[in-house]
């Protein structure tokens, strides 16, 4: 079995040469649907949130998963999550219409945001979302007055920075100090008081999120024994008891065959015995606990299709394989030097291979969505599928150079369905004027 496959949703095999994902034929995707096209399977979502659900409740009883909405928000999705009795991160008042347009429970919602705006605050108390993470003293104050005129008293969560290091990219670094997200611990202790102080408002726990494809158990580990120090501070100082944690996501995710993640159940026996032995150090009662994956729930689940145009041999130097998307649908690689493997769907397993550069089509020398990675022979019409595309890439899509973002399409025991169809031309002008 080629190697690469891994990678893939869970339930991907080859036959006859060809890549079939949940049951269906990728290159036939390709010919209904037209490229580039991304495809999700449901059955990887679903075991992804089954996973998650189990291992940490296994080790940690009292314990809840949110979705992170902004790795990718559809109305398809929010039923699948809400089937599997997920909870759901948002950081805007976009993501919270869109979940509520779709009928998710807004009480199972966190709502997060480092400049919530008044409209989206008011829009949050107005829906009774579950919980509102507040992060900054302006927001407190802000909140309060709103709360207090809506009179809804909202249940809230404080986003500490425990000023810890997630050995990542330093784009998706969040935990440090100089953060533009949450209270220093040092400023922190202020934060409560002003929060309590507010009759509007119910302080019933912290939040925080130290970075994103985290490897590594002991940043998590690390920052928990920041803020469960700090909760045994205010403790004494306001009398106020930690109901709830909120330690964010984060948890890697494999996006090349030689760097595998951590599974599920390492994260959880790490994470679930630090608080329980961390609680009991420091004779706090143990807080219920809320994580936050959203790549580690939805990246494995989806696949990029782009059908190869213009080969560009460059003797001794490199062959470019251009493909019909790139850095429009998925700017990762530009944005943050993501990586990536590919197979040929119409030719998984052919013995000839040749070594490639896999370039997009924009106007950009910086559009190259996989640098040097050995193929079987490219010609053009070659449909290449570029897995773990399921996070950010659409959310992050764009119109550049006019480009009409591409169609999506969920896979279930074979069949398929769209659940989002490819931008027009003249979806590109439908909102300008002269």
């Amino acid at each position: 079995m080629e190697p690469r496959i891994q990678v893939f949703p869970k339930n991907t095999e080859v036959k006859n040469n060809r890549l079939v994902i949940g049951g269906a034929d990728v290159a036939g995707l390709c010919a209904k649907y037209g490229t580039p096209l991304y495809v999700f399977d449901e059955a990887t979502i679903r075991q992804n949130c089954r996973d998650f659900k189990r291992e940490f409740s296994r080790r940690y009883a009292d314990s809840s998963v949110s979705y992170a909405s902004k790795a990718f928000l559809h109305p398809a999705l929010l039923k699948i999550l809400a089937e599997e009795g997920m909870s759901l991160d948002v950081v805007s008042g976009g993501e919270l219409s869109i979940a509520s347009s779709a009928g998710f429970p807004m009480d199972m919602v966190y709502f997060h945001g480092n400049n919530k705006s008044a409209d989206e605050l008011r829009l949050a108390l107005r829906l009774h979302v579950g919980r509102i993470v507040v992060d900054s003293f302006d927001e407190i104050k802000l909140l309060s007055k709103l709360a207090d005129e809506s009179g809804h008293i909202p249940d809230i969560l404080l986003r500490l920075t425990p000023g810890v290091d997630a050995h990542t990219h330093h784009h998706i670094t969040t935990g440090k100090l100089d953060s533009k997200f949450g209270f220093p611990l040092f400023q922190a202790a202020e934060a409560v008081g002003l929060a309590m102080a507010q009759a509007s408002l119910n302080l019933v726990g912290f939040h925080f999120h130290i970075g994103s494809q985290i490897f590594e158990t002991q940043p998590f580990l690390d920052a928990i024994d920041l803020v469960l120090e700090f909760a045994a501070q205010v403790q004494e100082r306001y009398g106020f008891d930690i109901e709830e944690l909120d330690i964010g996501g984060g948890y890697g995710v494999q996006y090349e065959v030689d760097k595998p993640a951590p599974q599920v159940s390492v994260y959880a026996e790490a994470i679930g015995a630090k608080i329980v032995s961390k609680c009991h150090s420091l004779k706090l009662t143990p807080p219920s606990l809320n994580i936050e994956p959203g790549r580690a729930v939805i990246a494995q689940a989806g696949v990029a299709l782009y059908t190869v145009g213009v080969i560009k041999d460059i003797p001794g130097i490199r062959v470019y394989a251009s493909v019909d998307g790139g850095m429009g649908d998925n700017i990762r690689p530009a944005l943050y030097e993501a990586k990536y493997e590919a197979v040929v769907a119409n030719n998984v397993q052919s013995s000839e291979k040749q070594k490639v550069t896999v370039a997009g089509k924009f106007c950009e020398s910086g559009d190259i969505l996989i640098t040097d990675i050995e193929l079987p022979v490219l010609k053009t019409g070659d449909i290449l599928a570029v897995p773990c595309c399921g996070a950010y890439c659409l959310p992050m899509s764009s119109n550049y150079n006019g480009y009409q973002r591409p169609a999506v399409v969920m896979l279930k025991n074979g069949e398929d369905r769209l659940i989002r169809r490819r931008e027009t031309v003249e979806d590109l002008s439908r909102l300008d004027s002269v």
